[in-house]
């Protein structure tokens, strides 16, 4: 156990450092703790302990989850080496509490945070990767490295990280001498002062580092990287770990089976079936063009021509709306298009022969519109009934 120093806080008061359970034993659930000082600050209790399981939030890691004598704690940080609890309720200092950690959040962390220092310890091996960046959300972890790294890079770190997990590699957690510290090839994002806490997994990782890891490699279950881009000159992933990684498989797997099912073809011929799909979709797209120039010419050739139009339709899509008015610009010297219903439209003004964002910006301080475009065309919306919006053509 550390050494007895004093540190302190806002009042003059002076603590004991916090014992940190989880730096010796991360697999401690329940334990029984004796209150040094509680304090209530922004609608909630601090709690200080003189021994603690309960993780602080640092190191991108968020902080335990748990109870205290049945009251919920919220959060653990840590201020000058004491370990501050949130509670909902206050404690007495001298009374001895009983606390347990919400272990299934705790392990997953562990899970997530011993499988980030797999992965992180083959980038700096292989590739002279440092990690510069680590944060281990609720959902997933993200890994900033320092160098750019391909996608057969992270294939091969991901399946030699998985080789670890098979090995069963007990990892190892030592707190050693500044002399032997000098000895010891370890990774870490910034210069360390005091005692520091190595974590080695040996072949793959060594590490300094003050989190919650696993026993052993098996433990952290299936390492998948899931998604990665170039971000500041390196590489940002996205990695899920265990039951995350779990989870995220049997999901995907499910929506594949319901893609495939519904396209009838196996798993490993979906990729050419929706490429097929997506030729399908372009040359339908191209033939619907085509028509619906066909109908616009038609719809404009029965408007006849003349010095201006203004017409309504119904479904059409902001790009329809254009192509439709420019098709009238050409029988009109000024042609106006809108598509909607109710007090709800989009528009298109369209000329050959004028500027016509002079009269949609009068139209849009008349009729509550707004849009803005160039001489020839001018796209917005409004909020006006259509007779409103007949008043104000028939007017211009």
């Amino acid at each position: 156990m550390p050494a007895v120093v004093y540190c302190f806080f806002k009042g003059g008061m002076s603590l004991e450092p916090t014992i940190r359970l989880y730096d010796y034993d991360a697999y401690i659930q329940t334990f029984m703790a004796k209150v040094l000082a509680c304090r209530e600050e922004k609608g909630s209790w601090l709690v200080a302990l003189n021994r603690t399981a309960f993780f602080p939030e640092g190191g991108g890691q968020y902080a335990d989850n748990g109870t205290m004598e049945e009251a919920f704690v919220s959060d653990a940080h840590e201020r000058e080496g004491v370990v501050w609890h949130t509670v909902g309720r206050p404690f007495e200092p001298g009374e001895d509490v009983r606390c347990k950690i919400d272990w299934e959040r705790r392990f997953d962390f562990m899970q997530q945070h011993s499988g980030e220092h797999i992965l992180s310890g083959l980038a700096h091996k292989y590739y002279g990767a440092a990690n510069v960046g680590f944060h281990l959300g609720l959902e997933s972890t993200t890994i900033d490295f320092d160098v750019p790294l391909t996608e057969e890079d992270l294939l091969r770190i991901e399946t030699l990280a998985n080789r670890a997990v098979w090995e069963n590699i007990p990892l190892e957690i030592m707190y050693p001498s500044p002399e032997e510290l000098e000895t010891i090839p370890y990774r870490s994002k910034k210069a360390l002062e005091g005692k520091i806490r190595i974590v080695t997994i040996p072949g793959y990782d060594i590490c300094a580092c003050c989190g919650t890891h696993v026993r052993r490699t098996g433990e952290v279950g299936l390492i998948k990287v899931t998604s990665f881009m170039n971000y500041k000159g390196g590489t940002r992933l996205t990695l899920l770990c265990g039951k995350r990684a779990l989870q995220d498989c049997q999901g995907k797997v499910r929506d594949v089976n319901r893609v495939t099912a519904r396209l009838s073809v196996k798993p490993e011929e979906l990729d050419a079936a929706v490429s097929r799909l997506e030729q399908d979709i372009a040359d339908r797209k191209i033939l619907e063009a085509g028509l619906r120039r066909e109908l616009f010419d038609l719809k404009a050739e029965k408007l006849g021509s003349g010095a201006k139009v203004c017409t309504f339709e119904h479904g059409l899509t902001p790009d329809d709306i254009a192509r439709y008015c420019l098709v009238l610009a050409e029988r009109f010297t000024v042609a106006a298009v809108f598509s909607g219903e109710g007090q709800s439209w989009k528009y298109a003004f369209a000329s050959k022969t004028e500027d016509v964002r002079p009269p949609a910006a009068a139209f849009n301080a008349a009729c509550g519109g707004r849009g803005g475009g160039k001489p020839e065309l001018v796209q917005g919306s409004c909020a006006a009934d259509r007779a409103a919006i007949e008043t104000y053509f028939s007017e211009l």
